[in-house]
């Protein structure tokens, strides 16, 4: 992995860096483009937390948007933070930018009391699933809008 790795802020200053991170085209139906998770992060500004990737000052090499203490259900009774999007520069797959991403995210989670991490993901053929597993996240039998979603249990193990 490499081991400059940061997250910093999206902010008007690396708007278009945000927006231009994309990536495989074999992977464009199993993720959102950034531009779509700015915009949601716009319109659901107390559960986004958008954030770039660097490796180094200034080289972005992905884009991760989690999401932190959002009412699931929509009854105030399961109130859940996770994984809400993940994009991985092509050149950067395969060196551990994901898993980088997915213990950021389990450590804002932690930092906010959470207990329990989420993720969804579009099922498929060389979808994401095995990169979800691989890394302790379990099937909940759940779907969110067509996806499957999994939880990882952060109290036992790190990501």
């Amino acid at each position: 992995m490499p081991t400059n790795l940061h997250l910093i802020p999206v902010t008007s200053a690396n708007f278009d860096t945000a927006i231009g991170i994309k990536v495989r085209p074999d992977q464009e139906r199993f993720v959102s483009p950034v531009v779509k998770s700015l915009a949601e992060a716009y319109v659901y500004p107390k559960a986004a937390w958008p954030r770039l990737i660097l490796d180094g000052d200034d080289h972005a090499v992905g884009f991760l948007m989690a999401f932190i203490d959002i009412d699931w259900n929509g009854t105030g009774t399961d109130i859940r933070s996770g994984l809400w999007r993940l994009n991985v520069t092509p050149d950067a797959q395969g060196k551990g930018v994901g898993r980088f991403a997915v213990e950021s995210v389990a450590a804002e989670v932690r930092r906010n009391g959470g207990h329990q991490m989420y993720v969804t993901w579009e099922p498929g053929e060389d979808g994401p699933e095995g990169f979800y597993r691989k890394l302790g996240f379990r099937l909940t039998g759940e779907t969110s809008g067509g996806q499957t979603v999994g939880v990882l249990d952060l109290t036992s193990r790190q990501p």
